[in-house]
Parts: structure tokens; C-alpha cells; sequence
């Protein structure tokens, strides 16, 4: 069985420090072992715990092939409007396949993390699935004081990330798929990160899959 490993980037996209994944098609097989697919009720969940409502103007950061980012598009509504960015151009082109597919006018733009395309201040929320445990430690403070960056004041961001299971069956079958340094992943260190970028009202916990925890805080209002 194939795992899930990280390539860093060498050609095609942006340049970045961080990981990037440019195999879209078998992404998208794998993923859906995990149940993230676009409308699944992992990808629901994620998009329910983030708050996310009619109206809202929504970030996927790493958004991927985009299965969490049209989830997205469909709880903001017409009245709302959602933005995927990724570093592989494949993941970005697959994503717009699938928002013309199901007829959603999703955005979706190359772009890195530590240096998001968009003003200041443009965001209610950002969310990311499965992103941050990619990226060096300086670059996830980097990203994370782009994000804060982007959000409007009293904006949100929520994001789930890997969390390695402790039921032996489930923890044997993860590391089939993902390997041994997605099983290493923690984001116990994530909370302070976000504490040091700015954000307040910084919570984190456990999800209601077993293979997620997420970190969530606010950009105060003044």
C-alpha cells in the first residue's frame, strides 16, 4: 500500500520551505479512505465547528483538491463567498474541476501561506484541514501571522489537523496510510503559536473524528 509522504517543493508553483503535495488524483483516493471528501461528513463537520454561516467570506488555507473549500461554499450560500489557496498548481486545477462540476462559484488561487494574495482584513474566517503539520516552525508562524493579517477584526480561524488514534487496530491502519512523521504529528504547540501571532480566545481539542484535534482563535475586535 502507497503512503502518504510529503515532497518538498522543487519545481512548478511557488517557491516555499514547506512541504507540497503535487499528486491530486491519488490524493483525492486517499483522502476519501478518511471520509474528506466534498459534502462528507468529515468535511461538514470541520466547516460546522469553524462557525461558518450564510454570508460568511471564507479561507481555505492548503485548501487541497478542495473538498473542504466547496463544502464551504455550500453553508455561505450566494450571500457568501469562499477562497481556496495551495501551493501545487495540480491540486488548484483539480479543485476547479470540481467547482464547475458541481456549478459553484468558488475561487480557488496558487498562493503559499506565509504570503497570502489577498488585502488585509478581507476574511470573517479562515479554516485548514490537514495543513499546518507540513510546514517548519518558522513557517507556521509565518502563516499563522498571515492569517491573523487577512481576518477582519473579530474574525475566526479554525483548523484541524492530524491526531495520531491511540486504539492499536486504527493506529496500525493510519500508519499504513500516512507513515511514521504524520504519526508524530502534535499540535499541542499550535495554541502558543497562535498566542504569539496575536490571536485571543485560543481553544483546542479533540474532534469528532478520531483522526483530527483542532486549534480555533479569534483576531480581537479593536
Amino acid at each position: 500500500m502507497y503512503r502518504i509522504r510529503n515532497v518538498p517543493k522543487t519545481s512548478g508553483g511557488p517557491e516555499t520551505t514547506g512541504a507540497t503535495i503535487h499528486w491530486a488524483h491519488r490524493y483525492d483516493v486517499y483522502t476519501s479512505l478518511f471520509g474528506f471528501g466534498v459534502n462528507s461528513r468529515n468535511s461538514r463537520m470541520v466547516v460546522e465547528l469553524a462557525l461558518v454561516e450564510a454570508g460568511d467570506k471564507v479561507l481555505d488555507v492548503g485548501c487541497g483538491t478542495g473538498n473542504l473549500t466547496l463544502t464551504a461554499q455550500k453553508y455561505v450560500g450566494t450571500s457568501g463567498s469562499v477562497y481556496g489557496l495551495d501551493a501545487a498548481p495540480e491540486m488548484i486545477d483539480e479543485a476547479r474541476k470540481k467547482a464547475i462540476h458541481l456549478g459553484l462559484e468558488t475561487t480557488f488561487d496558487i498562493g503559499l501561506i506565509e504570503n497570502i494574495p489577498h488585502p488585509d482584513a478581507s476574511f470573517d474566517i479562515v479554516i485548514s484541514r490537514l495543513v499546518i503539520h507540513h510546514l517548519p516552525d518558522d513557517l507556521k508562524r509565518q502563516g499563522f501571522a498571515e492569517i491573523f493579517r487577512v481576518l477582519k477584526p473579530g474574525g475566526r480561524l479554525f483548523l484541524a489537523d492530524f491526531n495520531p488514534p491511540t486504539n492499536n487496530f486504527l493506529a496500525h491502519l493510519a500508519l499504513a496510510l500516512v507513515g511514521h512523521g504524520m504519526m508524530q504529528t502534535s499540535v499541542q504547540g499550535y495554541p502558543d503559536m497562535l498566542a504569539e501571532a496575536g490571536f485571543v480566545e485560543v481553544t483546542s481539542g479533540k474532534t469528532r473524528s478520531i483522526f483530527l484535534a483542532f486549534v480555533s482563535g479569534q483576531k480581537p475586535a479593536a
